[in-house]
């Protein structure tokens, strides 16, 4: 896979990721330009991570802090799982 490749299948996996957050009550914003990764935050709770995503030995992963992780083949449990984290009490 070259670089370029990467960074495609990377920035459309988090791209269908952030289609999603809007319906759960989440916002977000690709940054990182050639290495993109997304910020997401709640306003809510004004809680904001940052979500990677890497190549797993199942498929796309979504990784963000602290411990949270999802996979691109199921994003509505990722979303959940990511807007949890941001709202424990959700």
């Amino acid at each position: 896979m070259t670089s370029s490749t990467y960074t495609g299948e990377r920035r459309a996996h988090l791209e269908a990721l952030a289609a999603l957050l809007p319906g759960h009550g989440l916002a977000s914003r690709m940054v990182g330009g050639e290495e993109p990764v997304l910020w997401a935050w709640y306003p809510r709770t004004g809680r904001q991570t940052l979500v990677f995503a890497t190549p797993g030995r199942h498929g796309w992963e979504f990784l963000w802090s602290p411990g949270g992780q999802g996979t691109a083949d199921d994003l509505p449990q990722t979303v959940r799982a990511l807007k949890e984290s941001m709202d424990p009490g959700s």
